[in-house]
């Protein structure tokens, strides 16, 4: 290891401050003395590969981050990292597709750790009008800069000041986590764009509210959703661990009744 590289007890120290642990706190967690686990962060004592791997999944680091502890304690990394083409993944990927497909005729899309698009069923059609910079959707396509570019989908969306906050304080709760730069810096990125806060007012939270929707205009309708976030339960592929899918569902009647024509429409469109 060079003298630049950080070394694992350098990282364990990072990470336990940034889950705000104290070293009381993740000895605890972890069953092991307070000295030994303060040896360990000074580089007075070299954990084994096995403590290693505890203390990592006592903190919650991804697994990419978790390879990445483990070569800088001299370990190899215990989780593979295929691309997504790797035949091996084939069945995850198959499964990503089913519930794309099963979503319709609601939206729904899948992502990568960057939120760059990995796959979309053919609902998210409406979400895709009138984007009048061409190159938010030239591959990779980043879902965030898509939704808040003022060339992308932003224009469009009526809470677009309190979407905005939700996206960025999801952004910055991921990078926080994981402590990725590309997410760093797409989050300063997208923190520079309108806010729309002139245009439109975070709405007050209605006493028998559950969720925040998006609300979209469509034509001269306005589109109202909620959304959930699915991933793999328990992967042991870095890239399968990163994946995540968002269902919109609708939240009233109306947006339900438009997004069933609008599916009647693509499949007559399909058949003549």
């Amino acid at each position: 290891m060079s003298a630049s590289e950080p070394s694992a007890g350098s990282l364990i120290r990072e990470w336990r401050t940034r889950r705000r642990m104290s070293q009381l706190d993740l000895a605890m967690e972890a069953d092991i003395s307070q000295r030994h686990l303060s040896f360990v962060e000074s580089g007075r004592a070299q954990p084994s590969r096995e403590m290693v791997l505890h203390l990592a999944e006592q903190l919650s680091i991804p697994l990419r981050q978790r390879n990445q502890l483990l070569l800088a304690a001299g370990f190899a990394p215990s989780f593979s990292e295929k691309p997504l083409t790797d035949a091996t993944l084939a069945p995850a990927l198959t499964a990503v597709e089913t519930v794309l497909k099963g979503h319709e005729p609601f939206p729904a899309l899948a992502v990568d750790r960057h939120w760059n698009l990995v796959s979309a069923n053919t609902a998210i059609a409406p979400f895709l009008a009138d984007i009048s910079e061409g190159s938010l959707l030239t591959p990779p396509v980043n879902v965030l800069r898509l939704s808040l570019h003022p060339g992308g989908v932003a224009p469009r969306i009526v809470n677009l000041a309190e979407w905005r906050a939700h996206l960025l304080e999801r952004l910055k709760h991921l990078s926080d986590a994981t402590g990725d730069p590309v997410l760093i810096e797409l989050e300063r990125e997208l923190r520079a764009y309108p806010s729309g806060l002139k245009s439109s007012r975070p709405a007050p939270v209605e006493p028998s509210g559950i969720v925040h929707p998006l609300r979209l205009a469509h034509g001269d309708q306005v589109l109202s959703f909620i959304s959930t976030i699915t991933v793999f339960g328990t992967p042991l592929d870095v890239t399968l661990s990163e994946l995540a899918i968002e269902s919109f569902f609708p939240a009233d009647e109306q947006t339900r009744a438009v997004l069933v024509r609008l599916a009647k429409e693509r499949a007559n469109a399909t058949s003549s």
